[in-house]
């Protein structure tokens, strides 16, 4: 694990436990394979508060960025595929 996905880890650690899941997923599945916009996007989604990331997650709100929403859509997505 290189030290920037050592410390994409330690940002997914959030202290609610459906967060780290969620975010952890992302981080464990999809980070390897996405293009670099893509995972400079997660970088700066993870500097984001949890309530925002947790609405988002949830379905109650959308991120502005279209970077974290597809993000967002995508871990909201893992149960259906």
């Amino acid at each position: 694990m290189s030290a920037d996905e050592s410390r994409l880890r330690w940002h997914c650690r959030r202290g609610m436990r459906e967060l780290d899941q969620l975010l952890g997923w992302y981080l464990d599945v999809r980070y390897e394979k996405v293009d670099d916009a893509a995972k400079a996007a997660f970088s700066t989604l993870l500097d984001q508060q949890d309530p925002e990331l947790w609405n988002w997650l949830s379905g109650r709100d959308v991120p502005v960025d279209v970077g974290w929403r597809i993000i967002i859509d995508e871990i909201r997505a893992r149960d259906r595929i």
